[in-house]
């Protein structure tokens, strides 16, 4: 948190934008070079250094942000008013930007769209400051901020839903799913219960052959057929996409033992993603193989976030927030 602090007050000084990352020092400029005399794993090429993502625009950074303050503050220790005064800024920042275009979650090379999850990332990142501002009653343009929310929140609802298909799909006027929207209980952006969030949950865990997500006993990130991002060659499912799956089943199948079976079956399937050692990679090939960065800190996250609420369900205890 005091890592955070340091790069906010410095976005904050800057006329309050952050980047996509940094270097662990804190660095900005991370150019990407590729070594072309590597093959890599498996002649996975090509091998590249340094990230041009740096250089993308993503919007869904200030929630992630702002939801890891809130709770840092509900739980480990409150937030300085220097802190504070630094993402207020950042707020603002957010409020003016959300209806700009960026580059996603998944950072696709294919060119910038309004994507769903990024959208509802900028929801829950003026959401959550206003809530930090009600708990230590700090001050804001909270009038302004809740319009902000409130708009972002209906445009979803408007733009992010495709009624043909039944879903939440990945960037507005797109048909293609994404399995970023499965986040959207795990945020309390939606009901997990809500009709139009089960159907979302439906068309995801459908088998990829009939138009869904689901394959190899794990979820894709997205349909690579389907969807322009910029990248040569197939991948396999998405470690931390199956456990997101496994906790939206979750919160749904406190109403619904179908489901809570669902979530019970996929998170044992996913248990064996994991290497004798119990860690796990970004992704997994059709064999099982770990493919991606190993081992990847959101796959074992997302994990233990589900593990966490499926143990809750299954013993009768609430896990709502």
């Amino acid at each position: 948190m005091t890592w955070l602090q340091t790069l906010c007050s410095q976005a904050a000084e800057a006329g309050g934008a952050l980047q996509t990352l940094y270097g662990i020092d804190g660095r900005e400029k991370l150019s990407e070079e590729t070594l072309r005399h590597w093959e890599g794993y498996q002649d996975s090429r090509p091998v590249r250094i340094g990230n041009a993502a740096y250089r993308q625009l993503q919007l869904d950074i200030y929630g992630e942000l702002m939801d890891a303050v809130y709770l840092y503050n509900k739980y480990g220790t409150p937030i300085s008013f220097d802190f504070w005064r630094d993402l207020r800024r950042l707020v603002d920042w957010v409020c003016d930007h959300w209806q700009d275009r960026d580059d996603g979650i998944w950072e696709v090379r294919g060119g910038r769209q309004h994507f769903v999850y990024s959208k509802m990332m900028c929801w829950v990142a003026i959401d959550r400051a206003l809530r930090l501002a009600a708990k230590r009653s700090f001050p804001g343009d909270l009038h302004r901020w809740r319009i902000h929310r409130d708009r972002i929140y209906e445009q979803v609802l408007r733009k992010g839903w495709d009624a043909r298909r039944g879903s939440f799909v990945q960037h507005y006027g797109a048909r293609t799913l994404d399995a970023a929207c499965l986040t959207m209980p795990l945020v309390f952006f939606m009901s997990p219960t809500d009709p139009k969030m089960t159907r979302t949950l439906d068309a995801i865990g459908s088998p990829i052959s009939k138009g869904g997500l689901l394959g190899d006993g794990g979820v894709y990130r997205y349909n690579a057929q389907e969807t322009p991002d910029g990248l040569a060659g197939g991948e396999g499912t998405f470690n931390m996409c199956g456990f997101w799956l496994v906790e939206a089943l979750t919160r749904a199948g406190r109403t619904d033992p179908v489901r809570l079976l669902q979530a019970q079956l996929l998170f044992e399937k996913m248990l064996g993603q994991a290497n004798h050692l119990g860690l796990y990679s970004e992704e997994a090939g059709p064999g099982g193989d770990a493919l991606g960065n190993f081992p990847q800190a959101l796959a074992h996250l997302s994990m233990i976030s589900a593990a966490f609420n499926l143990d809750r369900v299954m013993g009768g205890q609430d896990t709502r927030q």
